[in-house]
């Protein structure tokens, strides 16, 4: 097995958050990557989604939730720190990019007590999603995550995240019913979760070593910020400023 990478990096910026997140893939890394972290609240939208189908627009103005768009496709998530992103990114190419991570996720939710399945969508507890996938390519590799509701109430998705439209479009959300472990009677706490997350990718994909960012990978991070993650127009409508 390769020995892979387990960065060990925390922004307070959801934007910086974001911009690392693909920093990670565009530096082309030889072996396995993984990268847990968490957002301040905020409300996260796929690539080309439009954020008036997807998102309570007033509801976010008014309790000052920021939205903000990211390079993967799939669907509208909301953050907080409640909940654990799972980034993993894997070089080369891959005919089922999301396997690996329904992988780790499944052993990760197995090993804290509860019986996990894989839906068409995401993870699933029963009848509620616990967390839905996401990939992004580039010649290179691919990178998936996957946000992990560990405390996030129901109700605080829904506050946010509009229902399903009545004309749905082949971008939008695919809404289910959701719950988090807390929901679901379990509440390991953090510290549990990331090491059921650590010890799922390490068996699945070998070693990986904590380090660091890379200062490729910080450049890379600062480069995405000027160009994406903090230009208003990428995450109103998918623009790109010139580097």
């Amino acid at each position: 097995m390769t020995t892979g990478s387990d960065v060990r990096a925390a922004f307070t910026d959801p934007a910086e958050n974001l911009a690392f997140d693909e920093a990670l893939l565009r530096v082309a890394p030889e072996s396995p990557v993984l990268w847990l972290w968490r957002n301040p609240v905020c409300v996260v939208v796929g690539r080309g989604q439009r954020i008036a189908r997807e998102v309570r627009i007033e509801e976010c103005a008014r309790d000052g939730v920021p939205v903000l768009r990211r390079a993967s496709g799939g669907g509208t998530v909301f953050h907080d720190p409640g909940n654990l992103n799972v980034t993993l990114v894997l070089p080369g190419p891959a005919d089922r990019p999301l396997e690996a991570l329904g992988q780790v996720m499944s052993a990760a939710v197995d090993q804290l007590g509860l019986v996990p399945r894989i839906g068409d969508r995401g993870l699933f507890v029963g009848d509620a999603k616990l967390c839905g996938f996401a990939v992004f390519r580039t010649k290179t590799g691919l990178l998936a995550h996957s946000t992990l509701l560990v405390e996030t109430s129901a109700g605080l998705v829904g506050r946010y995240l509009t229902s399903a439209p009545p004309d749905p479009r082949p971008l939008d959300s695919h809404r289910s019913p959701v719950a988090s472990l807390a929901e679901h009677g379990l509440r390991p706490g953090f510290p549990a979760v990331e090491a059921a997350v650590r010890a799922a990718a390490s068996q699945l994909l070998g070693t990986l070593v904590p380090r660091p960012p890379s200062a490729a990978e910080l450049a890379r991070q600062r480069a995405l910020l000027h160009t994406r993650y903090h230009y208003p127009s990428w995450h109103a409508d998918g623009a790109q400023r010139a580097a």
